[in-house]
């Protein structure tokens, strides 16, 4: 029956696209011969259901490395109706990254759900000036003042949801604890109804965040577009009531990134001063903090947990690293900047497990212009689609890539352009420092206070889009003082 409907919506989905393809195509331009090698596949189906297919069953990446091996770092192809080039390796990445070529090109639901002014829609002088506002509340210097914010809702949270618990599912609980950070100290929302709508909205939203768009009743992108409506209602609220606290001196540009962002100005022409994001820009652009805060850094520690779970040697140093910072402290005194700075291998541990199980799979630009990579032409409309994780499991670049190994961020970088879980250039994530804390902060108190094995024999994952364990990870707790001095080991 579920298979039927399925297959009953391709149909329905694709017929349309098929029949419009046959009727409105007109002769293009002809193409130019030093394309990439590779075939663009059958019209508007190409080579999507290849890539989908592999990324559900977690081989997504040796899909993309036998194209490579087929084909070289360069190759062309077709995703989702597009001609497609797809491009690899640090030099690629640079491009990627860096090139004023090349604009942003997100899955058709993503604007429609997020808002077409989000950072991860934007390009150029929008892109410089979305991203500069929003570094002037998530740079060093302002985050450093709220690491005792984050501790508090992860001291609160572990003592709620962890404490006196046989088993927890890892994956749900971490994507609360980050709804929550970023609820706290991105939205400066309080506990009560307001944050609960909010959270009902973002959840029923996130269920149709990479469905196919299809505006009909029934469908998850329909009830993905009515929450995320509700979610808007939500931030939009919220935005003007901290412009009127602000006007008010009821309340300073420090108090939350929603606040900070309110509170920016901007000269005009004529020398008046306006503000420097239109309100539209604010609530867009916080829609993609609430879902970038939330899924990555969750999953980057649910991933962390599953991987300590069979490396008692890595635990082991975490733990040391973890208990002398805990020595300087007094019983219950809150984690500092400082603190976080001392926590250097755990910092590793969590580059190392981006490297290997990065939560981004790829994305895709689009050329500008006709482009040039490797002698190849990409050729202007051309989508290019980039995968990190290709590039992070290199020999060529991070030696014996299959082993985790958390020394390879110690002392010299990888060379540029190499490990990009955080984008690099120009399009480096203006988050990295707000995921360092959440990350940090969690952890510190996670190995201090727990010690954990896994419930499933089997200890997989798929990509759906982002790497989800399986069952949402299943672990059995034991409280540390009840622990044996030496960490358990997963089951077989």
């Amino acid at each position: 029956m579920a298979a039927s409907v399925v297959v009953a919506l391709l149909v329905a989905f694709l017929t349309p696209v098929v029949v419009a393809y046959l009727f409105t195509r007109r002769p293009k331009k002809p193409l130019p011969a030093n394309l990439p090698p590779g075939s663009l596949g059958l019209p508007v189906i190409g080579h999507s259901l290849g890539l989908l297919r592999a990324m559900r069953r977690n081989t997504g990446e040796q899909w993309l490395r036998d194209r490579i091996h087929c084909y070289g770092p360069v190759s062309k192809l077709s995703l989702f109706g597009a001609p497609t080039v797809f491009v690899t390796g640090p030099a690629a990445n640079k491009l990627v990254f860096t090139s004023e070529a090349l604009a942003p090109k997100q899955p058709r639901c993503l604007p429609l759900i997020l808002g077409r002014r989000n950072i991860l829609e934007l390009a150029g002088e929008d892109y410089r000036r979305v991203r500069g506002a929003m570094m002037q509340f998530l740079k060093p210097d302002s985050l450093r003042r709220y690491v005792g914010t984050v501790d508090a809702e992860v001291t609160r949270h572990l003592d709620a949801l962890w404490a006196g618990r046989r088993t927890v599912t890892v994956l749900p609980l971490m994507k609360l604890l980050t709804f929550d950070i970023v609820a706290t100290l991105l939205f400066g929302l309080e506990r009560g109804a307001v944050r609960e709508r909010l959270a009902a909205a973002f959840a029923d939203m996130l269920e149709g965040m990479w469905s196919v768009p299809l505006d009909l009743p029934f469908t998850a992108f329909r009830r993905s577009l009515r929450a995320s409506a509700r979610a808007r209602r939500v931030l939009e609220a919220t935005l003007a009531e901290k412009k009127a606290r602000l006007e008010r001196g009821e309340s300073s540009p420090g108090d939350d990134l929603v606040t900070c962002l309110a509170s920016l100005r901007a000269e005009d022409g004529g020398g008046w001063q306006k503000q420097l994001l239109t309100d539209e820009e604010i609530v867009d652009n916080a829609m993609v903090v609430l879902v970038a805060g939330h899924d990555t850094s969750s999953v980057l520690m649910t991933f962390m947990v599953r991987h300590l779970a069979g490396d008692p040697a890595t635990l082991a140093t975490m733990v040391r690293e973890h208990d002398e910072i805990a020595k300087s402290k007094a019983d219950g005194e809150a984690l500092t900047w400082e603190d976080l700075h001392n926590m250097r291998f755990t910092w590793r541990v969590a580059l190392e497990t981006l490297r290997m199980i990065p939560p981004i799979f790829g994305s895709f630009r689009r050329a500008l212009e006709d482009m040039e990579l490797d002698g190849y032409c990409i050729p202007k409309g051309w989508q290019v689609f980039w995968a990190s994780s290709v590039t992070h499991m290199e020999p060529g670049i991070f030696r014996d890539p299959e082993k985790f190994d958390p020394s390879r961020f110690e002392g010299q970088t990888p060379p540029p352009y190499s490990f990009v879980a955080f984008g690099g250039g120009q399009r480096l994530c203006a988050g990295i420092e707000f995921a360092r804390v959440e990350t940090l902060v969690t952890m510190h108190h996670l190995v201090r206070r727990f010690r954990w094995r896994l419930c499933c024999k089997k200890n997989t994952f798929v990509r759906d889009p982002m790497p989800s364990p399986l069952n949402g990870l299943p672990i059995e707790l034991e409280r540390r003082d009840m622990a044996s001095t030496t960490p358990t080991k997963s089951s077989e």
